[in-house]
C-alpha cells in the first residue's frame, strides 16, 4: 500500500481549489469592471454637477456684475460665500482686468481681493475644465468658467474659478472597492468551506472504492462499498459492488481451475514444461523436476534450451519452427541401471490471435520402450544368428552329401550325425524359444503342487551322478541340505528344468575332477538353493546380463558344447512365474554360484495328518 496523499495533493484540495481560483478570478473580473464603471460613473455625475453649478453661478455673476451698484463686491462675496459647499475648497472672481474682486476664502479674502490675478488658467478667460493635484498631493477639480454680459453682446467681463475636491469620490470609490474585496475574501472562505464540504462528499465514495480496491488486490472481498444517495457515484459505487462480486466469483474459478491443473500436473505420469515466448520456465511440475533432476528454484526462469541440454543443436526460433519429437539420452553411464530415456514433444501456445505467446513441453521416460526396442533388436539379430550358424553347417555337410560324400562309408554316417546334431540343437533352441514365447505372454500355465523340495532336488542330483561314469570329465556332487522336509509348492516339471540347466552350466565350466556343492536351506518366508562351483567364474561386468537372452559369456566354447544361450533365460522366468527370484555370485577365477529363492511357508506335520 502506498504512503497517505498529502492534502495538497488530495483530490479534496485540488476540487476545493480549483473551485475557489475559478471563483476569485471571476469575482476579480466582475469587481474590476464594477469599480471601473463606479469609478468612470461617479467621476463623470461629479464633474457634470461641478460645471452645471459653475455655469449657474457664472451666470447669476454676470448679471450682478452687469448692473452698475455701488454694492458690487458685496453681493459678489455674498454670492460665492452662499454657493460654498463641502466639496468646493476655493472660488475666485477676477474682473476683465485679471483684478480679484472676490473669494470664498474667508482667511485669505484682505490679501487677495483687489489684487492682480495671479493663476495662468484665468488670464485668457477661457472654458477650462481638468483634474489636477494640488499642493498636498490632493486631486482636485479645476473649472474655469469665464463670466459674460447678460446684454447680448456676449463680452467676457470676467471668470469665475472654482477649485472642487474630487479626491473624496475617489477616496469613496476605494472604499466601494475595499468593501467589495472584502466581501469577495469572506465569500471565497465561506466558499472554500462548502467546496472543501462538496469536494468531501465527492471524495469520499471515491476513497470508500479506493480501499476496497487495494482489498481486492489483496484478495479480500468481505467488505462493500457503502452506497450514499441516488446520484451518479451511488451508482458506481453499486457497480463497484458488483464488480467486486464477479471478481470474487471468477478468482474462485481461477483458484479451483488452477488447483486443479496444479493436481493434474502434480500427479501426471509425463513431465510438463511451460515456457513464455523468450523461452524461459514458468511452470514446470514435479515429474518433470524428477526426470531431469533439477530443482524447482533452479528450473524456473531458465531457458528451455539450457535446461534440455539443447543450446548447441537448437535454437529457440528453431525449436518453435520445427516443433518435431526429440529424444534426449539424459544417462548418467553406460550401466543399465543409470540410463534414462526422454521423448520431449513440443506445442506452441497461441492466443486467438495467432500471437505465440509460449511453448509446453511434455516430457515421456521411454527408457524401459527404448531398452525393449533394443533387447528386441538385439534378439532378433542372436536368433538370426544362431540359426544361421548351424543351418550353415547343415548346408555345408548336405552339400558335401549331394557332391558324393554320402558313397564315402567313413564320412557319410559322420556327416549325417553332425547334420542331426545340428537339427536337434535348431530344434531345442525353437522349443526354448516357444517356451519363452509363452511366458512373455503369459499363456504358460503353472501345474502347482505340493512336493517335498529336498526329494525334488535330491531326484535331479541323482541323475547328474549317474551321468558321471558316461562323461570323459570328472565331477563330486556334494549336497549340504536341511534336515526338515521342507514342502513347497511347485511346477515340478519346471523346476526340474531349472536346476538341470544351472546343474548342466556348473558341469560344463567346472574343471575336470571339481566339487559342485548344492545348499539347500530355508529362511523365514523362503526356500534357497544354491549351487557353487569351482569353474572359471563370470567376469563382474557380465553378472548382470547372464540372465539375458543368447547372452553367453565365452560364446565360443559355449557354441561347443551345444549350448543355445537360452537356459538362463528361461529358468529366470519359470522362477518369476513362481514368485521367487534367481541370482549369481561369482569370483573371476575362483567359479560362480547361482541361488534360487522360492516362496516357503512352513507347516506342521499334523496338518497333513
Amino acid at each position: 500500500m502506498k504512503n497517505k496523499v498529502r492534502f495538497y495533493r488530495s483530490v479534496n484540495f485540488k476540487i476545493a481549489f480549483s473551485f475557489i481560483l475559478i471563483l476569485l478570478i471571476s469575482i476579480e473580473i466582475i469587481g474590476a469592471y464594477f469599480i471601473r464603471g463606479l469609478e468612470k460613473e461617479t467621476i463623470n455625475t461629479f464633474t457634470k454637477d461641478m460645471n452645471q453649478r459653475v455655469a449657474y453661478l457664472a451666470t447669476t455673476l454676470g448679471s450682478t456684475m452687469a448692473e452698475d451698484n455701488e454694492n458690487e463686491a458685496e453681493m459678489i462675496q455674498r454670492l460665492l460665500e452662499n454657493n460654498t459647499a463641502s466639496d468646493i475648497e476655493e472660488m475666485w472672481v477676477v474682473d476683465d482686468k485679471g483684478i480679484v474682486l472676490a473669494t470664498n476664502d474667508v482667511a485669505q479674502k484682505d490679501s487677495i481681493v483687489g489684487k492682480k490675478n495671479e493663476y495662468s488658467d484665468i488670464d485668457d478667460f477661457s472654458i477650462k475644465q481638468y483634474v489636477a493635484l494640488d499642493d498636498n498631493n490632493k486631486r482636485v477639480y479645476i473649472n474655469v468658467q469665464p463670466i459674460q454680459s447678460p446684454t447680448g453682446d456676449s463680452a467676457v467681463i470676467g471668470a469665475l474659478y472654482v477649485k472642487s475636491d474630487i479626491e473624496q469620490k475617489y477616496t469613496e470609490i476605494s472604499n466601494t472597492a475595499i468593501i467589495f474585496f472584502t466581501a469577495s475574501l469572506i465569500a471565497g472562505m465561506i466558499s472554500m468551506v462548502v467546496a472543501l464540504l462538496v469536494a468531501r462528499s465527492i471524495t469520499k465514495p471515491i476513497e470508500e472504492m479506493r480501499k476496497q480496491a487495494i482489498r481486492i488486490a489483496q484478495g479480500d472481498y468481505s467488505d462493500k462499498v457503502e452506497v450514499h444517495g441516488h446520484d451518479e457515484l451511488s451508482q458506481l459505487a453499486e457497480t463497484f459492488n458488483k464488480l467486486s462480486d464477479r471478481i470474487e466469483d471468477a478468482q474462485d474459478t481461477m483458484e479451483a481451475e488452477r488447483n486443479r491443473l496444479d493436481s493434474v500436473l502434480t500427479h501426471m505420469t509425463d513431465g510438463v514444461i511451460a515456457t513464455d515466448r523468450r523461452g524461459k520456465v514458468i511452470t514446470i511440475n514435479e515429474m518433470a523436476l524428477s526426470l531431469l533432476d533439477v530443482t524447482n528454484e533452479t528450473a524456473i526462469g531458465s531457458s528451455i534450451l539450457t535446461l534440455l541440454d539443447l543450446e548447441e543443436e537448437y535454437t529457440l526460433r528453431k525449436l518453435l519452427e520445427a516443433q518435431e519429437e526429440l529424444q534426449l539420452d539424459r544417462s548418467k553411464s553406460d550401466r543399465d541401471e543409470d540410463r534414462m530415456i526422454l521423448r520431449a514433444d513440443f506445442a506452441m501456445i497461441r492466443r486467438e490471435s495467432g500471437f505465440i505467446s509460449g511453448l509446453v513441453v511434455v516430457l515421456h521416460d521411454v527408457t524401459e520402450q527404448e531398452k525393449t526396442a533394443e533387447e528386441r533388436r538385439q534378439f532378433v539379430s542372436n536368433v538370426s544368428h544362431e540359426l544361421r550358424t548351424p543351418l550353415t553347417s547343415v548346408r555345408s555337410y548336405l552339400e558335401a552329401l549331394d557332391e558324393g560324400a554320402w558313397q564315402e562309408k567313413e564320412i557319410a554316417p559322420q556327416f549325417i550325425n553332425v547334420t542331426l546334431g545340428e537339427t536337434d540343437r535348431m530344434i531345442r533352441m525353437i522349443n526354448d524359444l516357444l517356451n519363452l514365447s509363452r511366458m512373455d505372454s503369459g499363456n504358460q500355465q503353472l501345474d502347482l503342487e505340493f512336493v517335498n523340495f529336498n526329494e525334488l532336488v535330491d531326484y535331479v542330483l541323482d541323475r547328474f551322478d549317474m551321468m558321471v561314469t558316461n562323461q570323459d570329465k570328472k565331477y563330486q556332487i556334494i549336497r549340504d541340505f536341511t534336515e526338515r522336509d521342507l514342502w513347497v509348492e511347485v511346477d515340478t516339471d519346471k523346476i526340474m528344468q531349472v536346476i538341470d540347466n544351472i546343474m548342466n552350466n556348473a558341469i560344463k565350466y567346472s574343471p575336470d575332477g571339481g566339487k559342485i556343492t548344492v545348499h539347500l536351506v530355508e529362511t523365514h518366508n523362503n526356500v534357497v538353493l544354491s549351487v557353487k562351483d569351482q569353474g572359471l567364474g563370470i567376469p563382474k561386468k557380465d553378472l548382470d546380463k547372464v540372465f539375458e537372452r543368447f547372452y553367453r559369456v565365452d560364446k565360443a566354447r559355449a557354441r561347443e558344447q551345444g549350448g543355445t544361450g537360452l537356459g538362463l533365460a528361461i529358468s529366470k522366468e519359470v522362477i518369476k512365474a513362481h514368485k521367487g527370484s534367481i541370482w549369481v555370485e561369482s569370483i573371476e577365477g575362483r567359479g560362480s554360484t547361482f541361488y534360487i529363492s522360492l516362496p516357503y511357508e512352513p507347516y506342521e506335520e499334523d496338518w497333513w495328518e
